[in-house]
């Protein structure tokens, strides 16, 4: 029979083990996220493309301007949008429009382009909405890859878990299955290597709908450069009275 020590013991083992685990999952989400986003604030230039059945359909380009604290700015660029303006503030949406001085609510699955949603573009990061646990390592298209099983740490985030697969040597981004709350399947992300200013990046990811296979929608991030804003444009008020397309 187990003693009260070697019970304490066992307890204080298991929560070490869970507390490394967590710590691992963690810095790995950091370095996936690199790839995608080289600074807290920055400017992405982004370019959405739609397909069906590999023939182009649609278009688009966006000005995405990220902060830390789960903060971003969407400025439209596709002529069709001019004018079209997002801003996400934590768990907060809000579309802005041109001829409207009403900011009008939305959720981050409302969709953009495609399979590309107001979440797919406004939020670079796994680190800061997600926590996880480790799964299992397998081989993915000849690439070593471990399984990370993350939980969102918010309402607000786009999707309640996701299935995510990095390379287990250098915690690349390789796929991801990304689920609804009501634990649906709703779309697969693929991740592209690419180099930019001499460094590894993702330079496009790919989300195919998960009924629809023959659905795809690529987001190439042409450029991303550290960048900030001052405070008044994540101010819903303020950006309905200005047109940003300077930005």
């Amino acid at each position: 029979m187990f003693s009260l020590f070697k019970l304490w013991l066992l307890g204080s083992l298991f929560s070490i083990g869970l507390v490394q685990a967590n710590e691992e999952v963690s810095l790995r989400l950091l370095e996936a996220d690199s790839y995608r986003l080289q600074s807290a604030s920055a400017k992405v230039v982004t370019e959405v493309s739609q397909f069906d059945k590999q023939q182009l359909k649609k278009k688009h380009r966006y000005n995405v301007y990220i902060r830390p604290e789960r903060e971003s700015l969407v400025v439209f660029k596709a002529q069709s949008e001019l004018g079209q303006k997002m801003l996400m503030l934590g768990d907060n949406y809000w579309l802005l429009m041109p001829n409207s001085r009403r900011p009008i609510r939305i959720t981050p699955m409302q969709k953009l382009l495609g399979e590309a949603s107001v979440g797919d573009i406004s939020t670079l990061t796994w680190s800061e909405d997600y926590q996880g646990e480790l799964g299992e390592i397998s081989v993915l298209d000849g690439v070593t890859a471990l399984h990370l099983q993350l939980q969102a740490k918010t309402s607000g985030a786009s999707y309640q878990k996701i299935d995510l697969w990095v390379d287990h040597r250098s915690n690349f981004p390789l796929k991801a299955d990304l689920y609804l709350k009501s634990g649906k399947l709703a779309k697969q992300a693929y991740f592209e290597q690419g180099q930019r200013d001499g460094r590894t990046v993702v330079k496009t990811m790919t989300l195919v709908d998960s009924i629809q296979t023959n659905k795809s929608t690529v987001i190439d991030y042409e450029s991303v450069q550290a960048h900030s804003l001052a405070d008044k444009y994540y101010n819903p008020a303020y950006l309905s009275k200005q047109s940003l397309e300077q930005l």
